[in-house]
């Protein structure tokens, strides 16, 4: 299958055939499918309230630096 054909189907949300597609989810316990959203809506705010001001400019700074001037490595 080629890679246009992919998008479109995903777009339209069937295949071009009109066959619906396969829930990838169809297979997953809903109960953990809940638990992993749960933990992710509050992931990232729980990291920021740990980091301190200096932590978080250092992160700006290196995120700058790779959108202006390519891959970045990382200091730690």
């Amino acid at each position: 299958m080629t890679v246009a054909r992919n998008v479109v189907e995903q777009a339209i949300g069937e295949h071009l055939n009109g066959t619906p597609l396969n829930n990838p989810d169809k297979e997953k316990n809903p109960h953990a499918v809940a638990l992993g959203k749960l933990g992710g809506e509050k992931g990232g705010k729980a990291r920021a309230v740990k980091l301190t001001a200096e932590e978080r400019r250092g992160i700006a700074v290196r995120a700058a630096e790779a959108r202006w001037h390519g891959k970045v490595s990382r200091k730690d």
